[in-house]
């Protein structure tokens, strides 16, 4: 007869857990419900309704085949084994790729709801160990284990609506007080542990981070790298500021409302334009500078006037 704990270890969880907590330790949101006796399992999954949501965004989206001479990683899948479709994306894989992409850099993409708490631990070390720079890429979705792997990277890049979602692990447990007080006791460490991955990656401190994971903290892209988590947008989101073009754009956008001013006044599209060419020059053509002041965006003058114009028809 094996008790308990040696029934867990042959399944490959966590050893010495309180008597109270049932299968392995998990990193996913914990239901709404008072936990029921204690599956140990330690998930760092999401919350349903964003799982949902993953689901239906990354159905049919699958690891592409890695090849030779390829470097790049896809994780577009739950951390840690799939029972129900025999995926998922587990350290053996990520070692197993590792080693078919040798001693170069390596890219990995990620978007994933999270999954096994130390599956992720364990994919965040596999990576971290590999000799050459890894990049990140958070493709839609690094939440919960899969925010902890995201944070392996050497560079870690994010998309503008990609996001990172941090928060404490969690457990299946019922029993009593004392219990609840053991098995809060026996969570703390895992909870330590993410808050200093956090913290060694985005440089704040991991008193910061823990509360962070206390609120369920959802990172945007921009809110990820102000707090130091990531580096930089994906090269599809980096943009630049030109003032020059900045300055023609809110041009256009006034000779745009204008327009539509003068048309909802009782004029044709015609009259109005040539009532604006007058002024300007041809919406939306590009004639020489030097016949139409202001066509280069340059003449504030010419943009205060019509925005005095604007303001008066509106009035």
């Amino acid at each position: 007869m094996t008790d308990q704990r040696g029934s867990d270890r042959r399944a490959g969880c966590a050893p010495a857990r309180p008597a109270s907590v049932k299968g392995c330790v998990n990193a996913r949101q914990r239901p709404n419900a008072l936990p029921v006796p204690a599956d140990r399992r330690i998930s760092a999954f999401s919350p349903l309704p964003v799982m949902d949501r993953w689901g239906a965004d990354a159905a049919g989206v699958r690891p592409v085949a890695l090849e030779p001479g390829d470097n790049v990683i896809t994780m577009f899948d739950v951390i840690g084994e799939d029972w129900w479709t025999g995926g998922g994306v587990t350290a053996k894989k990520v070692a197993a790729q590792l080693r078919a992409i040798g001693d170069r850099p390596a890219e990995v993409q990620i978007n994933s709801g999270g999954g096994d708490m130390f599956e992720g631990l364990a994919i965040y070390n596999v990576l971290r160990e590999h000799p050459q720079p890894i990049t990140m890429k958070v493709m839609g979705m690094a939440a919960s284990a899969a925010s902890v792997i995201a944070m392996a990277g050497d560079t870690v890049e994010i998309g503008a609506a990609s996001f990172l979602m941090i928060h404490n692990c969690w457990v299946i447990a019922a029993g009593n007080r004392h219990d609840m007080a053991e098995v809060s006791d026996f969570l703390a460490p895992f909870d330590q542990a993410m808050a200093d991955v956090y913290a060694a990656r985005s440089g704040q401190a991991a008193a910061d981070c823990a509360k962070w994971m206390d609120a369920e903290t959802w990172l945007s892209g921009s809110l990820a790298i102000e707090r130091g988590f990531a580096d930089a947008l994906l090269p599809a989101d980096q943009v630049r500021i030109d003032d020059k073009a900045k300055a023609a754009d809110r041009e256009a956008n006034e000779v745009r409302a204008l327009e539509l001013t003068l048309v909802s006044s009782g004029m044709t599209r015609a009259q109005a334009r040539a009532r604006i060419k007058s002024l300007k020059g041809t919406p939306g053509a590009a004639p020489d500078p030097a016949d139409t002041p202001g066509a280069g965006g340059d003449d504030d003058g010419l943009v205060a006037a019509m925005a005095a114009m604007l303001a008066d028809l509106r009035k």
